[in-house]
């Protein structure tokens, strides 16, 4: 996914249909009113119907978060970063990632929209629940809500300056993938799996 030159300004048309094209854009407000009613609600069913200990509910849920940063790394590096020379794997990858590398300061393009995020969101739950049965009830809001941090950071890193000196390594490690090397810095909301797989800067 190299450009030529990348854009701090203005966005990709990914579609020339205008109505797919509004369907690739989203608020995070958007991500977090659809999903924060579901982590409240499935943790909710786990300490009330499934009878789920506070401290289990606890270390599921952490270590769903732990899951997410992992899933975020190897998404991040094997999938948004998969190169193939044929037409359709070109667009694919642009869609899903590489209009972001052109246009890194997009905020409309942060999160995943609505329609697909719901789509793999689904199935991934019911991955969850064919693994470990009635826990993905808090695996999955753990897993989820590491996906908002991640979200989140991602915006912020791209919006604005570090509001924090101790969140400037992790700034500096986006921005060194996006205007440095794309094959390194693969982690977002953590540098934790660059350093394990020796992928940091």
């Amino acid at each position: 996914m190299k450009f030529e030159k990348v854009h701090n300004k203005g966005q990709a048309q990914i579609f020339s249909n205008r109505y797919l094209e509004f369907l690739t854009k989203t608020h995070p407000i958007i991500i977090f009113g659809i999903y924060l009613p579901v982590i409240s609600y499935m943790l909710y069913h786990s300490r009330t119907s499934l009878h789920y200990s506070w401290w289990k509910i606890s270390f599921i849920y952490l270590v769903a978060v732990l899951g997410w940063t992992l899933f975020e790394y190897l998404a991040h590096r094997f999938i948004f970063h998969w190169v193939r020379e044929h037409p359709l794997a070109k667009k694919v990858t642009y869609t899903m990632h590489g209009n972001h590398h052109e246009y890194p300061r997009d905020r409309q393009r942060l999160f995943m929209p609505p329609v697909p995020s719901v789509i793999i969101s689904s199935f991934l739950f019911a991955v969850f629940y064919l693994l470990m049965n009635n826990a993905a009830w808090v695996f999955f809001p753990g897993f989820i809500s590491g996906y908002l941090a991640y979200g989140s950071m991602h915006y912020a890193i791209h919006a604005w300056a570090p509001p924090f000196k101790w969140l400037k390594p992790l700034w500096r490690n986006h921005h060194l993938h996006h205007y440095k090397n794309e094959e390194l810095g693969f982690g977002v909301s953590s540098t934790l799996w660059d350093r394990v797989f020796g992928t940091m800067f």
